[in-house]
């Protein structure tokens, strides 16, 4: 699950040997707050529970969707080098990787209410009616977020992994109204008008004229 945009994707090409050694580390990176958060909630229920555990997947999702976010603006800023290159390369990961802690977030959350007829009774409600809608449409740009479905979608993938714009949309507002102090989602969704912005002006700027 990757952002979209003109001139920033790379086409896979031959992995070097450096690249299968440093995935599995930077997953295992990735997993870290994850098995943070099992194990807090596994051996201290009484002090960490159903909603620290709802917050702090939530948390990581977001946190790491920002991340996705930026590496497009990030190599239009600065161009293409071994950073920027990489970050490109690993930007599915980073996605999918969200994606990851949203369904784990989403599962909490379900387990924690242990009722179907209470779940689909919440989920009119605007708070979480967005956060419902944002992970259907993470679903298909997780889905697609390999190679094999770059090489088969082609041009229809690039128009696909479009929707993480509206999806990033949802995540935010979805945070802020089920935020106890809204202001940190507020800072956030500063923080993702800031990405986008930033992206939308720097692909302007090199637009050819």
């Amino acid at each position: 699950m990757g952002s979209s945009s003109q001139g920033s994707e790379i086409r896979p090409g031959p992995v070097t040997k450096r690249g299968p050694s440093a995935r599995p580390l930077l997953w295992l990176i990735l997993a870290l707050p994850g098995l943070w958060i099992g194990w807090r909630w596994t051996m201290t229920p009484d002090a960490y529970g159903f909603g620290h555990a709802v917050k702090d997947s939530g948390d990581w999702a977001a946190w790491l969707l920002l991340g996705t976010l930026a590496v497009t603006p990030l190599r239009l800023a600065i161009g293409t080098n071994p950073f920027t290159r990489w970050l490109l390369l690993r930007r599915r990961d980073l996605g999918v990787a969200s994606f990851a802690y949203a369904a784990g977030h989403t599962v909490i959350y379900l387990a924690d209410k242990a009722s179907l007829a209470k779940v689909v009774e919440e989920a009119g409600g605007a708070d979480l009616l967005t956060g419902w809608l944002a992970l259907a449409l993470f679903v298909p740009l997780a889905v697609t977020s390999n190679d094999v479905s770059v090489r088969r979608l082609k041009r229809a993938w690039k128009r696909l992994h479009r929707l993480v714009y509206p999806a990033a949309v949802l995540v935010f507002v979805h945070w802020a109204l089920t935020a106890f102090d809204p202001f940190v989602a507020y800072a956030h969704i500063a923080i993702l008008a800031a990405i986008e912005g930033a992206r939308i002006a720097l692909q302007y700027r090199q637009r050819p004229i």
